[in-house]
Order: structure tokens, then sequence, then C-alpha cells
């Protein structure tokens, strides 16, 4: 089965950086859509990223456009999440996804029922 494992959660001031890791289990990540959410306590979880299967495409949640940035290295079946300009409304448990396919136009790729894979969590906190 596909396991996914986030790590690079951690305490950040306002305005700091961090950079989250996904690694995923199986060979046959580069076939995968991958995508990250975030849910904070007593909110749900929230899209914030996409990423197609070979790297190309992305899309983001407009919460974080311009300040954070999906990428992926296949051959080391790892996505990333770099975020910069951090805000204390950024705090949450950030997840990693997978969904075994590809990425179309008439994918509901914001939501979370698309990707059945997912990571256990890495806690982010942004203090101001």
């Amino acid at each position: 089965q596909v396991q996914l494992v986030e790590s690079g959660g951690g305490l950040v001031q306002a305005g700091g950086s961090l950079r989250l890791s996904c690694a995923a289990s199986e060979r046959t990540f580069s076939t995968y859509t991958m995508g990250w959410f975030r849910q904070a306590p007593g909110k749900e979880r929230e899209f914030v990223a996409v990423i197609g299967r070979t790297g190309i495409s992305t899309y983001y949640a407009d919460s974080v456009k311009g300040r954070f940035t999906i990428s992926r290295d296949n051959a080391k079946k790892t996505v990333y999440l770099q975020m910069n300009s951090l805000k204390p409304e950024d705090t949450a448990v950030y997840f990693c996804a997978a969904h075994t396919g590809p990425w179309l136009p008439s994918s509901d790729y914001m939501s979370r029922a698309w990707y059945p894979y997912w990571g256990q969590g890495t806690q982010v906190t942004v203090s101001s």
C-alpha cells in the first residue's frame, strides 16, 4: 500500500520559512498526483497545493499563493512544500496526500475525497 511520511515541521517566527517533505513508499510514485492539505485545531482540513505527475502543473490555494511552492523529485519519491513569509494563520498540521492517477481538468483536486492516501501529518507553528 501507499505510505506517506511527512517531515520538516516545527516552530518558526512570522516572516520565516520552512520546507516540508513527504516521502512515499511505492516505486510507482511518479504516476501519482500529490497534494498538501492543512488542518488547524477545531477546523476542517483544507487544500493548500497540488502538483501533477511530472511536476510541471501546480495549483495553490489563494491563501498561500505567492508564498508557498510545491515541488517533487520522482527519483527520490518525495514531494516538497517550501513555505516562505509564514504567517500565524499558517499554523496547522500539514498533511501530504496521494491520488494514484493523473490530474485532469475534470479532477476534483481540491477535495479531500479525491486523495485516498494520506500521511499522518507534521505540525507547523508560526508565532507572531
